[in-house]
């Protein structure tokens, strides 16, 4: 097996096109456990973990750029008010995994179950792709992962990293899983609030091939809450009814399989539970927020 030490983002570009069966190797918190079980043996192996380029995050024209070299463990301390995505990061293994993995493994991998994915595509995100050249494209997240660990990535690409607009609102992110660290998820979800688009955007992971978005569930939630003046007053709440509804709803837009983790009945109600807890934090975030700033 060759591996690669590129010293700058051009070269592992250079070093990707005429190595296109090449393996980009970062934290190696996936392909170490894939190589060590002997589930694959690429040709080839290029190192980016040393590349700046791919370590950096920006706020730029209301957007949040986040490379994909960028750890767990700094996206907790960094980037806290991504509350979503500070609390995927948290659940990710154990603090050794969290200072190696990174979110653009979990792009690359593109397990149903990678729990940095339904924040991903809560935020609408766009993955970021580069090939040698100076040439880049941006997928939408739905467009990006096609079935379990497969992708849209071309050969000759690397992954720089994902890009989202700023949401003004609250959010949260959980899962169920046998325990609460070094799991792998039997049922995971993202909640947004959109509180300018006055939208709810409702993010599924490990009940189907791919991440999946509750629609019918967001819209009825964005709804209900209009229904109930809720987005303009922060203080309104959405009744018991429509809180278990909602989780219904969230629930039917699951597609999942019975498999050693869990069944799949069992994965529905998952996913109803954690809809209702997320509904319901988030409006409870809403209220605080709404009565911190009357008290200032």
């Amino acid at each position: 097996m060759d591996v690669f030490l590129p010293r700058s983002l051009d070269e592992a570009l250079e070093t990707k096109a005429a190595h296109r069966d090449a393996v980009p190797i970062a934290g190696g918190t996936d392909l170490m456990v894939a190589l060590n079980f002997d589930r694959t043996r690429p040709r080839a192996i290029i190192d980016i973990s040393r590349l700046a380029e791919l370590r950096e995050w920006r706020r730029e024209d209301g957007r949040l750029f986040l490379g994909a070299g960028v750890t767990y463990s700094r996206i907790m301390r960094e980037l806290p008010e991504c509350t979503p995505l500070a609390q995927a990061s948290r659940t990710v293994g154990s603090p050794q995994i969290r200072n190696r993995g990174t979110v653009g493994g979990n792009l690359g991998t593109a397990s149903p179950a990678g729990d940095a994915l339904p924040v991903l595509a809560a935020y609408d995100a766009e993955v970021v792709l580069a090939r040698a050249g100076g040439r880049t494209r941006a997928v939408p997240w739905h467009r990006f992962m096609v079935a379990p660990k497969k992708t849209t990535i071309e050969p000759d690409e690397l992954i720089l990293g994902a890009r989202w607009r700023i949401v003004q609102g609250p959010g949260s992110f959980s899962k169920i899983g046998t325990r609460n660290a070094m799991v792998i998820a039997v049922a995971n979800l993202c909640l947004v609030l959109d509180e300018v688009g006055r939208t709810v955007r409702v993010a599924l992971g490990s009940v189907g091939p791919t991440i999946i978005r509750a629609g019918d569930a967001e819209a009825y939630a964005a709804d209900a809450l209009g229904a109930a003046g809720a987005w303009d007053d922060r203080g309104a709440s959405l009744s018991d009814a429509v809180v278990r509804e909602f989780g219904e709803r969230v629930a039917a837009a699951a597609k999942p399989i019975d498999d050693v983790r869990g069944t799949r009945a069992y994965r529905r109600h998952a996913c109803t539970v954690l809809a209702r807890r997320a509904i319901r934090w988030a409006l409870a975030d809403r209220m605080n927020a709404g009565a911190a700033g009357r008290a200032s």
